[in-house]
């Protein structure tokens, strides 16, 4: 297709030609001097245009070049001092240009019918406002306006179009026809096209002109990538659209028609053999590039690294796919066949990553697999769209961010980096972020960060990454130890056993066991995770504890890994909690909330927590569960729930369920708040609720938790939050320390009417009644002398009822008993507290 470019039919930017602009060049052979020059607008102004050709063949472009000077060209005056030649050639890094590809043409590709307050987020004039952020900034020449005085422009490299041979590397023969059949197709029929009969175009505009600047933009990069190959530029940027990252083998979609980058490496590869054979592509898009993933998924000499927002699976482009595959960009897709380990993802899990994010994951992942690596040539999908002020990204990348990145990135591959733009929709934060880009290119080092420490969550999606690659990848640590687990030496899984220790140590120590849950949605989700003490059915005040499970501090060996049990310690804070509560007569029900559940094959490989949301609806269930048949069944003078994290939200989720029956029987309700949604009370039908709430609640919430930053900090809570505190320190376990003693002093004055009218017991009695076991040991009963069986006291042995309605025994034997422990006692008759049911 030829085509008029002798002006600007669509924009009228100006001056702004086609990239068919010619500097002469006059060469000297017998020297190797080389000097700058200033540009010369007259020069520009008479030079012809000339036909794009082979790279090796024509010039570059712009002006202020480093040209090769004749001796004519230079005549110092007479009281100049003539510098001696230099004594070695000059380095190739440092005297090459940065390249630019940039061509008018490329914003031919325009919707049919443009609606003024509804602009198609891939504009057209997204690469003419990076253009003319470069001529601004005086980094490349615009004929007739040269910018800021300046030595030194970008070397302009001419656009061309693709070739049929060169798409068919990645793509189909039938996708290359249907793309070129546009250009025949009626313009009123294009809004309705479909590339595949009953599935429509996903997040697409075609026009006639679609294939043309397709085709150059897929071309630019190619001659990007070839002008760095060749000698030509020391790097280059190539200002190229539409993009191209999410067209896939037989698929427009996402803005995209046909895979530039892939293109660019396939065509590379294959012209420039052993010196172009390994390249990384390194896609900063905050969408995955699905397509390029797919065209190198099993290419051992193609190492691509995405970083990109996932949102575990919700965010554009998975569940987009017209095969309906799963999510295609998470950490798991590592390659395959013999491009196993080649393709690196990292995810992120929510919205709002900065700069000290993305560095965090280039110093952890990106670097060090890319300098195991060792690439040829190195090669930026440069979309823009995480950069702050961007309408479809919501992240917070800065241009000091984007140049950081780009400067880690220029100390791979000699020197040899390709930056072709994808994404990226506001037209201010591309700007300025392809310029800062562009000048880290042209050798000036990038500005300062802002932002130093990366967020909780990019760490962990981080760590996540590096236990995926760490299979692959000999420079990353920890090791990823699921390969030894998965042969001979199989493990348990810790959790399972602190569990057990714990209900050991609190049998011995307060003959708490374990209460049943008869109900099969509940009951391996928390098989010996409900402890109670044997007096929990009495006419005392009972204490229930919904808690995380203790927390583990080790100290792994550095370079391995490993965890040695002498450098790990548990801090089971709330043992303290029942310690207290047991020592001042209370009954206690303890209750681990795991965040995993072992399946009965353990695949033993590492497993994340459960969501949030779920761990908090399984726990709610619980809750409830407990109290319909045990809580609400006995004689507690008083009720008390003391919940941290996932427990703070199965309290409140019980309590508005539950309004009538919490108002009745709940003293206080107890929570400590640090990494979830702190939650409210409120009801549709009763206005006094939120006032009964807190009056009837204690909420600890840290003091960076987003609840105080996201309000007024000059106003109070409200109520329906509870009596808020705010606790100054980091974790659960601290905020348990911290806040003991208000809690104690809480329960002490909550319950003083029932211990000022409960008997009086002897101290010694009591303490006697309380003692645990001596060395380990419970004493033996004299013979003949043996007590009473106490059902309450026990722990459950002997035969007993299972869930399926046989018989079991225990494996400890004796003779059959009623159930203990595991079953809810019959009804009692209720106190005056009790509601009707």
């Amino acid at each position: 297709m030829d085509l008029d470019v002798s002006t600007d039919i669509l924009m009228q930017d100006g001056d702004i030609v086609a990239s068919t602009e010619t500097q002469g060049q006059q060469s000297v052979s017998n020297t190797e001097i080389s000097f700058k020059t200033e540009p010369n607008v007259n020069e520009y102004a008479k030079a012809k245009p000339e036909p794009s050709g082979n790279l090796l063949g024509s010039p570059l472009k712009g002006g202020g070049l480093k040209r090769d000077n004749g001796i004519a060209d230079w005549q110092p005056k007479s009281n100049q001092v003539i510098p001696r030649p230099p004594k070695f050639p000059p380095l190739p890094y440092a005297s090459s240009q940065t390249g630019l590809v940039y061509d008018v043409r490329m914003r031919f590709h325009v919707e049919t019918v443009s609606i003024e307050d509804d602009i198609h987020p891939e504009d057209p004039r997204r690469i003419h406002a990076i253009f003319e952020s470069f001529v601004g900034a005086g980094l490349a020449w615009e004929k007739g306006n040269s910018g800021p005085s300046n030595d030194y422009y970008m070397g302009r490299i001419d656009a061309r179009k693709v070739t049929k041979e060169e798409v068919c590397l990645v793509h189909t023969e039938e996708h290359w026809n249907w793309i070129q059949a546009l250009s025949a197709v009626p313009m009123e029929d294009l809004e309705e096209l479909e590339q595949h009969p009953g599935t429509k175009m996903d997040s697409v505009y075609l026009s006639n002109m679609t294939p043309y600047c397709a085709a150059l933009s897929a071309g630019g990069a190619i001659e990007a990538c070839r002008a760095i190959m060749l000698g030509k530029v020391k790097n280059v940027f190539a200002v190229i659209r539409p993009p191209g990252h999410h067209a896939e083998r037989e698929d427009a979609k996402g803005f995209c028609f046909f895979d530039n980058v892939s293109i660019a490496t396939k065509v590379c590869q294959r012209e420039f053999g052993e010196r172009c054979r390994k390249i990384l592509i390194l896609d900063w898009d905050v969408h995955h590039g699905n397509g390029i993933q797919q065209a190198n998924y099993d290419d051992p000499n193609v190492l691509y690294i995405s970083l990109h927002l996932h949102e575990r699976g919700r965010f554009y482009p998975e569940h987009s796919y017209r095969d309906k595959r799963g999510p295609y960009g998470d950490h798991l897709h590592c390659g395959d066949g013999a491009g196993l380990g080649k393709n690196v993802n990292i995810p992120w899990s929510k919205k709002g990553m900065g700069d000290a994010d993305y560095v965090y994951a280039f110093q952890q992942v990106v670097m060090p697999i890319a300098i195991e690596f060792d690439p040829d040539l190195v090669i930026i999908a440069a979309g823009f769209d995480a950069a702050k002020g961007d309408m479809l990204g919501g992240c917070m990348v800065t241009p000091a961010g984007y140049a950081h990145m780009t400067h880690m990135l220029m100390s791979l591959a000699q020197g040899r980096v390709a930056v072709c733009l994808e994404g990226g929709y506001n037209l201010d934060s591309i700007a300025r972020s392809a310029t800062a880009v562009a000048r880290t290119l042209m050798g000036e080092p990038p500005e300062r960060l802002q932002e130093l420490h990366p967020s909780i969550t990019a760490v962990d999606d981080v760590k996540l990454v590096v236990r995926q690659q760490s299979r692959f990848w000999s420079s990353l640590y920890p090791r990823d130890i699921s390969a030894r687990l998965a042969g001979s030496l199989h493990g348990e899984r810790m959790h399972d056993v602190v569990r057990r220790w714990q209900a050991t140590t609190l049998w011995d120590e307060y003959e708490m066991s374990s209460l049943f849950v008869y109900k099969e949605q509940l009951s391996k989700a928390f098989e010996n995770q409900v402890l109670a003490t044997p007096n929990y059915t009495e006419a005392r005040p009972l204490l229930v504890i919904l808690h995380d499970p203790p927390e583990m501090i080790a100290s792994p060996d550095p370079r391995t890994g490993k965890v040695e049990l002498h450098n790990t310690w548990l801090t089971d804070i709330v043992k303290t909690y029942i310690d207290w509560a047991v020592k001042h007569d209370f009954a206690v029900i303890d209750v681990n909330l795991p965040k995993h559940v072992s399946d009965a094959e353990d695949s033993q490989i590492h497993q994340p927590e459960d969501s949030m949301e779920y761990r908090t609806r399984e726990a709610t269930q619980l809750l409830t569960y407990l109290w319909g048949n045990y809580i609400e069944l006995n004689d507690s003078t008083h009720v008390f729930l003391m919940g941290s994290n996932t427990g703070h939200g199965a309290i409140i989720n019980f309590i508005k369920s539950n309004e009538e029956r919490a108002q009745e029987q709940l003293t206080t309700a107890i929570s400590f708040v640090k990494d979830v949604p702190l939650q409210s009370c409120r009801s549709a039908t009763n206005d006094q609720f939120a006032q009964w709430y807190y009056a009837s609640s204690l909420v600890f919430v840290e003091e960076d938790h987003n609840f105080f930053w996201l309000g007024d900090l000059t106003r109070k809570p409200k109520k329906r939050f509870g009596k808020v505190q705010k606790s100054p320190t980091g974790t659960i376990s601290e905020m348990l320390i911290e806040h003991k003693e208000a809690v104690f002093n809480l329960l002490t004055a909550e319950t003083a009417d029932w211990r000022a009218a409960r008997p009086h017991i002897d101290d010694e009695e009591m303490a006697t009644a309380r003692m645990p076991p001596i060395s380990n040991f419970a004493p033996s009963p004299r013979p003949g002398n043996f007590p009473a069986l106490n059902p309450t006291s026990m722990p459950p042995v002997g035969t007993f009822l299972s869930p399926n309605g046989t018989t079991a025994r225990s494996p400890r034997g004796g003779s059959p008993l009623p159930p203990v422990g595991n079953f809810a006692p019959s009804p009692k008759p209720r106190s005056s507290r009790s509601p009707a049911r």
